[in-house]
């Protein structure tokens, strides 16, 4: 005999709207505990196909189906079986259908899937080689043309998409690739948004991107003009600096420095690009960049103002190295 929740999850298929829908929202708020998405859990092979299926319905039924796979895809177990059963895909094609609803909660979805290797895996179609990528463009492509102005801003999360796929070599080398733009140019513009979920996303992807450093080097010093502005300004401290600093930076960042400008308050992001400054600098052609635009006088003089302890490291890590070069002054070397 049918359990209650088996019963409650054979009307998901009804063809009966205010069942399916009353049996959507249940379902959505059984979802909001945990008592509740172990249970739902134990019919994973049942409930996820259902909601999946229903994704494609107009609002009054998506958005509560999207909240329910948010929420259960927070569980890894779950989201690996739905990464299994092409939910990456499902999403994907439902989040470019016109007049899509259900945005943000679709990303969010892909943010928890993409948490596994699986589906960056599923992402990046890496299995498909013609198809390669062409979700990822698809996606920067809507975080760089929406917008953060007023209310809303559907496409941000994609920010901490790319923050996971860049964490896979696979997934940082198609963001570098020349040959797609590079994507990375595309993403790096977006740390002047006033949102703090992208300019975090953007550091965090950045940051991982630095990694491939030693052989992509030359790919990252491309996009200098933009580069160097997202990674140096963080990381500048509220000092208006004098003449003599900014008639040696590119325009952008003397312009940036020579007046009072708001500061980076969160210090996750003045640590993800010191991360990055320092994957670069190991590098001989991205040390000459650095010294180029004077990178090694904004580290001294954020350096004097950063109060953060794992921040106040970074700058100590990345200085360490530019003393070897023998370029930062006594205090600097003092308090490294």
């Amino acid at each position: 005999m049918a359990t209650e929740l088996e019963e409650l999850i054979g009307f998901l298929s009804s063809p009966s709207p205010p069942v399916k829908k009353l049996a959507v929202d249940i379902v959505r708020d059984y979802t909001g505990s945990e008592d509740g998405l172990e249970s739902l859990g134990k019919y994973s092979t049942i409930v996820l196909p259902s909601l999946s299926r229903l994704l494609g319905e107009k609002k009054v039924v998506s958005e509560p189906v999207a909240q329910a796979l948010v929420n259960l895809s927070q569980k890894p177990e779950l989201a690996g079986k739905m990464v299994e059963m092409h939910m990456v895909k499902t999403s994907m094609e439902t989040l470019y259908k016109q007049d899509c609803e259900i945005t943000t909660l679709l990303i969010m979805l892909l943010v928890n899937l993409t948490q596994l290797d699986a589906g960056i895996d599923s992402l990046l179609q890496s299995a498909d080689e013609k198809m390669h990528g062409l979700y990822v463009m698809k996606l920067v492509r809507s975080f760089c043309l929406s917008s953060d102005e007023g209310e809303g801003d559907p496409f941000e999360h994609v920010a901490s998409v790319l923050v996971n796929i860049s964490k896979k070599e696979l997934g940082r080398k198609l963001l570098l690739d020349p040959k797609r733009g590079p994507l990375i140019k595309q993403i790096v513009q977006q740390f002047h948004s006033k949102s703090l979920l992208r300019k975090k996303g953007v550091a965090g992807t950045i940051r991982n991107c630095c990694f491939e450093a030693e052989s992509q080097v030359l790919n990252l010093l491309l996009i200098s003009e933009f580069l160097w502005p997202a990674l140096l300004l963080p990381v500048a401290g509220n000092k208006v600096y004098s003449k003599e600093d900014t008639r040696k930076m590119p325009q952008e960042l003397a312009s940036a420095l020579s007046i009072e400008r708001e500061p980076v308050t969160d210090p996750e992001i003045r640590v993800q690009a010191l991360e990055a400054i320092y994957l670069l600098i190991l590098q001989e052609a991205g040390r000459r960049a650095f010294w180029s635009v004077n990178g090694p006088r904004i580290l001294q003089v954020g350096y004097q103002d950063e109060e953060d302890p794992k921040a106040m490291e970074a700058y100590e890590r990345a200085g360490s190295l530019l003393l070897q070069e023998g370029g930062l002054d006594e205090a600097t070397e003092t308090s490294s």
